[in-house]
């Protein structure tokens, strides 16, 4: 979709993020091209570049001289501009991590517990929210963002089985975020973040289209096309975990048999691990009980070939993108064991790139997505359109808050 600003003083806000916006994705990019691009009048666009370098959003370089007269400025985002933090809750833990502008983990810490019940959560919540902005505590802080087990508003599936976070029903996420810290909270299921993260930072820069698999305690996907994560109606969209793909197959807790988290999934060695020793724990199982692993492998890999080729068919991507929660070395020895792939339509002739490509972001991904929601959402035209008209009450506008680069300085 075409990034098209507005002359209307009341959309100094939308514009502000529409000239971000195209500096992000295009830098680096001169002033006259962000106005060309964006329709509005250089003077504009000029205003708006020196408002976002006074805040340190934006810093400009000379290209190298071609010859006569002075080369051009060129823009590009300083990634130390701004600053979000990527919460994510799983049913055996939470993590944190603090991200910068470019997409870099500043810090992270991962707290192991269970079960994980809303109210310890969230006061472990506001103990790693404050270690994160301690990190830098000059920093302009955009916002919160949470991924969280899917799918959402199903009743047959959210909030039921240990996939999910069990009796987290009705707790108001964002609203309890925003009250504990001031920030601006967004949230989204663990498979919809990571892919975001995939798109913006990753593997996905590459692909213009592209399906995201998540092996995490649970299994999810997410489809990004156009650069965007396909969230359906409901925002439960690539939520395959709940494939029934094995004929009579376990049971699952949301009343189906043979769905897929049933089978790929860390849950489901888990679940293998604790029939033979109670103790096992999946961090050290290739290590303690190598058997047990290439039992759950070999039986697990038929069945995400045949998950692989569903999506190929239905979404017809440029490519299939692995990643997940589960210790790298074990989704390595997944990654291999899905060779060799079933047929699809992913089989087209004049092929170049691979149809299943392994990202090893680990616990990263999803926290390093989830901060990326804060910061797509903070720095989103439609965001902006909040503070329209309050140009002399601009404290509530993340980009025109805290110090500038004068007041830093002195």
């Amino acid at each position: 979709m075409a990034l098209r600003g507005t002359n209307q003083e009341l959309g100094r806000p939308y514009n502000r993020r529409i000239v971000l916006e195209t500096i992000r994705l295009e830098a680096p990019i001169a002033r006259g091209d962000i106005a060309r691009k964006v329709g509005l009048t250089v003077q504009t666009v000029s205003t708006i570049i020196r408002e976002l370098e006074e805040r340190g959003f934006v810093k400009g370089s000379r290209e190298a001289p071609k010859g006569r007269g002075l080369p051009r400025t060129t823009l590009t985002l300083d990634p130390e501009g701004g600053f979000a933090i990527g919460l994510h809750a799983t049913p055996i833990g939470v993590g944190a991590a603090l991200v910068n502008l470019a997409g870099d983990i500043v810090g992270s810490r991962y707290h192991a517990f269970a079960p994980v019940s809303p109210d310890e959560t969230f006061a472990v919540f506001e103990t790693l929210i404050d270690e994160m902005r301690a990190l830098r505590p000059g920093g302009r802080m955009l916002g919160i963002g949470v991924a969280m087990p899917g799918p959402t508003d199903v009743d047959s599936m959210s909030f039921v089985g240990p996939t999910t976070l069990e009796g987290w029903k009705g707790v108001p996420v964002v609203e309890r975020l925003t009250a504990a810290t001031g920030l601006p909270a967004f949230c989204g299921t663990e498979p919809s973040a990571a892919a975001l993260g995939e798109r913006l930072y990753g593997l996905g820069r590459d692909l213009s289209s592209f399906y995201y698999l998540y092996v995490g305690v649970g299994f999810g996907g997410a489809m990004v096309h156009g650069g965007s994560v396909l969230l359906g109606a409901h925002g439960n969209a690539g939520e395959i975990g709940h494939i029934p793909i094995v004929p009579d197959g376990d049971l699952c807790p949301c009343g189906n048999r043979g769905c897929l988290e049933r089978y790929v999934s860390q849950e489901a060695l888990d679940r293998r691990l604790k029939a033979i020793d109670p103790s096992a724990r999946v961090e050290t199982a290739l290590e303690q009980h190598p058997k047990i692993v290439d039992t759950w492998i070999a039986e697990t890999a038929p069945v995400l070939r045949r998950a692989i080729a569903t999506i190929e068919n239905l979404f017809d991507p440029d490519g299939i993108v692995i990643s997940g929660f589960v210790p790298e070395a074990l989704l390595e020895r997944l990654f291999a064991a899905t060779e060799p792939l079933m047929h699809s339509v992913a089989e087209r002739s004049g092929r170049t790139s691979p149809r299943l490509l392994l990202s090893t972001e680990g616990k990263d991904a999803v926290m390093r997505g989830s901060a990326s929601l804060a910061i797509s959402a903070a720095l989103s035209p439609r965001f902006g359109l909040l503070f329209a008209g309050e140009e002399e009450r601009t404290e509530r506008d993340p980009i025109m808050t805290g110090p500038t680069k004068k007041e830093v300085a002195a």
